[in-house]
């Protein structure tokens, strides 16, 4: 409290103190509550015994101060009462604009106590009342803020831990019935498992940026996006560089997953791929790394940002089982050794769908260029990219190579 010193000696009003309309606090409290009960819309619907007694016991809290500060008296106690009862509405679920709303109200009904017996000779006085007013407004909004955010902080952390044990729990393929109620978090009869990929923000690598402060906001980002469309049936398990988040397939959102990561790529503000496979819960662990292989997939095969479910890639993932087919698939490709610039425009060719000028624009070449290199693969390879056995059995071979040479 930063209270001017001259005011502290206690204001008056036709010579008497300011805050004596204000003095009998019991009764007045009452008054204030019939009031708030009449004309703060939310409160004439909260149960009886909280107007009883919550309710009335905050007000009478905020009387007190008012009393105290009219009166030029140090207040901290009382604003440590505040706190205490302001935390306890934020637990019992009171709305923070019912509580506002209400102090407000009461300080127009103060107000109009205090100056009904003034006159002009009171101006000075009741100017020095406005701005103890506007002080105690500002304390009692900032005493009632921190109390909720302080609040709310502890049951988003509760309840992130929540989802952490559980989700640990479901991809551990340890899930238990005990587990789920001490989490307070039900299991679902059957989950669309997500594996996310969250590429680098480029201002993670600026020399004049931490880069773990822009991973950690790009990650903040992600979370409130993925809470705001999920609410709390999402579990999930993130990292900077991406994770794994597990969606009840009953929920709407699940028919909306490719609209759900556009969302959550603007809010990364980088484009990011993700790959879907649903299991039952016992089968999670299993399915996790399936999703996770098929994002290894798509990023080996250089596949755009984007969702890719199973039956997108299932073709592929077939193809880079281990074994001999991967093996004499990944061989075919070896004439192109010694040429890697036709092996690189191969891989760039068949993910652009044969698009001469956008291969052209992606490798800063002429679009001639791209035509006597895909004639220069025909011939080294026997394999004919334009055709569409030709394309075939290049495309499996580069699915193969792709794993063949990283491992």
């Amino acid at each position: 409290m930063t209270t001017d010193p001259a005011l502290r000696t206690g204001l008056t009003v036709s010579g008497r103190p300011m805050s004596g309309p204000l003095q009998d606090v019991r009764t007045l409290s009452r008054q204030l509550v019939g009031h708030f009960v009449d004309t703060v819309i939310p409160c004439g619907t909260l149960p009886g015994d909280v107007i009883s007694g919550d309710v009335t016991r905050v007000t009478r809290v905020c009387l007190d101060l008012a009393v105290s500060m009219l009166d030029g008296k140090d207040i901290p106690a009382k604003v440590e009462r505040l706190s205490d009862a302001a935390a306890g509405w934020a637990r019992e679920g009171v709305p923070i604009d019912t509580v506002l709303h209400s102090v407000h109200e009461g300080f127009k009904v103060g107000m109009d106590l205090i100056t009904s017996g003034a006159t002009a000779q009171d101006y000075a006085h009741l100017m020095d009342a406005a701005r103890l007013v506007v002080e105690l407004l500002d304390t009692i909004s900032a005493t009632v803020a921190r109390a909720y955010v302080s609040e709310l902080r502890a049951v988003v952390s509760e309840h992130h831990n929540a989802v952490h044990t559980l989700t640990s729990a479901l991809l551990g393929g340890h899930p238990t019935s005990t587990m789920a109620r001490e989490c307070g978090i039900d299991i679902a009869a059957e989950y669309s498992v997500v594996a996310l990929d969250i590429p680098r923000h480029r201002d993670e690598q600026h020399p004049m940026l931490d880069g773990k402060v822009v991973a950690r906001r790009k990650l903040r980002r992600v979370q409130a996006e993925l809470a705001t469309r999920c609410g709390e049936s999402a579990l999930a398990l993130l990292s900077v560089d991406g994770g794994t988040v597990l969606l009840p397939t009953t929920s709407p959102i699940t028919e909306q997953l490719d609209e759900l990561l556009t969302r959550l790529s603007a809010a990364a503000r980088v484009p990011i791929t993700a790959t879907v496979v649903v299991a039952a819960p016992s089968d999670i662990p299993s399915a996790a790394d399936r999703a996770h292989e098929l994002l290894d997939i798509v990023h080996r095969l250089a596949c755009e940002p984007g969702l890719y479910r199973f039956t997108d890639m299932a073709l592929e993932y077939q193809l880079t089982r281990p074994g001999l087919g991967r093996e004499t698939l990944g061989a075919l490709l070896d004439p192109l050794d010694a040429h890697p610039e036709l092996l690189q425009t191969l891989r760039c060719h068949i993910s652009t769908n044969l698009n001469r000028r956008r291969t052209a624009r992606l490798m800063h070449i002429h679009t001639n260029t791209v035509d006597y290199r895909v004639k220069r693969i025909c011939q080294i390879t026997g394999f004919d990219p334009t055709v569409t056995s030709g394309l075939w059995q290049l495309r499996a071979a580069l699915i193969a190579r792709s794993f063949t040479d990283r491992e």
